[in-house]
């Protein structure tokens, strides 16, 4: 069975954010959605509850800005 990378989505304090994205990508997020919900519509995640867990899931796995990010941390201020 192929494991969904996004499998959990846990409520947090939120901050809002407004961000416009072309439709053929809402279309994916909601078949995303569908997917976790085991293949149903009825109680699906709302499409864009998705767009943070999936960015931080990005952001987790980019070694290069961990990296970049762990460079600068160690950089005295100038």
């Amino acid at each position: 069975m192929t494991r969904l990378k996004l499998s959990d989505i846990e409520d947090q304090k939120t901050v809002k954010l407004t961000v416009e994205i072309p439709v053929r990508l809402h279309r994916k997020l909601a078949e995303y959605a569908r997917v976790i919900n085991g293949g149903t519509v009825e109680g699906a995640p709302d499409p864009a509850v998705l767009v943070a867990p999936m960015l931080e899931r990005f952001i987790a796995s980019d070694r290069d800005f961990a990296r970049l990010r762990r460079r600068a941390a160690a950089k005295p201020d100038q």
